[in-house]
């Protein structure tokens, strides 16, 4: 059974900072590239950042210099560092895994507020 578990979201100030994780099972993991995005009430979900099975790394205009991705292959986990946290963060951050098939995370919620 494959699952994405997502993992450290919370209430942060504005300026702060949070790492997400995200855990995977049940997949072969290392030839997945994993990716991340974040949804808010009545909008699409919105892509955040990649990581390609070799480590290769894209991100969104929105978040480019503030966040970071990275992959541990032995832990089945990608790692979203989010930095200089601002309001219009605030979001449901799900994690994705592709490569043949594509499986989602449940999500965790993000809050930046003072």
């Amino acid at each position: 059974q494959v699952q994405l578990v997502e993992s450290g979201g919370g209430l942060v100030q504005p300026g702060g900072s949070l790492r997400l994780s995200c855990a995977a099972s049940g997949i072969m993991f290392s030839r997945y590239a994993i990716d991340w995005y974040r949804q808010t009430p009545g909008e699409q979900r919105e892509f955040i950042a990649t990581i390609s099975s070799s480590g290769s790394t894209n991100f969104a205009d929105s978040v480019k210099g503030r966040f970071t991705i990275s992959r541990d292959n032995s832990k089945s986990t990608v790692y979203l560092q989010m930095t200089g946290l601002k309001a219009e963060d605030t979001a449901v951050y799900y994690c994705r895994a592709s490569w043949i098939l594509v499986y989602w995370g449940q999500g965790t919620q993000v809050t930046i507020s003072s």
